[in-house]
């Protein structure tokens, strides 16, 4: 599906209106656009259910998120009509700004496994990460000032310890 279609009843990702049809009790909606997301990491829908339930029991937060796992074109796609970025980006959120729904996370699989790649890091426990990442934003998190960056490194250590996977942040200064 192409950004700026929608199907009836879906919710909206960066105005894209993507939105699966399988939801659990939880309203956690994963969508698997980029099929290559099933060789890089095995079961990369649970794993990214496992990551938002994770954050959100961390903040705090509930409500409804969409997850979607995409190719670099459409984050691409997505970071220049969004944020006037003509590049790929590894993660994206969007807030719902609606009672009950939190957002929308997306999430591009070249970057991500360049930069897990890079890192030398596992590419589910960067995926995880990011999807982490993502849903600490939409509950409220940011990393603007040196402050904010802290506590969420901090949320985000927390979560991945959580899901059993390795602080990303140990060893970075």
């Amino acid at each position: 599906m192409e950004p700026g279609s929608s199907r009836p009843g879906s919710r909206h990702i960066g105005g894209a209106g993507l939105r699966n049809g399988s939801q659990e009790m939880d309203d956690i909606s994963v969508i698997l656009a980029a099929p290559g997301w099933r060789a890089a990491v095995k079961r990369p829908e649970a794993l990214a259910r496992r990551a938002v339930r994770a954050a959100l029991r961390e903040a705090g937060a509930a409500g409804a998120i969409t997850v979607l796992l995409a190719d670099d074109a459409s984050v691409k796609r997505l970071n220049g009509t969004h944020r006037s970025k003509a590049k790929p980006t590894n993660v994206l959120s969007f807030p719902a700004g609606a009672p009950g729904q939190l957002g929308d996370v997306a999430l591009a699989l070249g970057v991500v496994r360049r930069e897990a790649r890079e890192a030398g890091r596992n590419a589910a426990a960067h995926l995880a990460h990011l999807v982490a990442h993502g849903a600490l934003h939409l509950a409220g998190h940011d990393h603007i000032e040196a402050g904010e960056a802290r506590r969420m490194e901090r949320a985000e250590a927390r979560v991945m310890r959580r899901l059993g996977l390795p602080n990303p942040w140990r060893g970075v200064s």
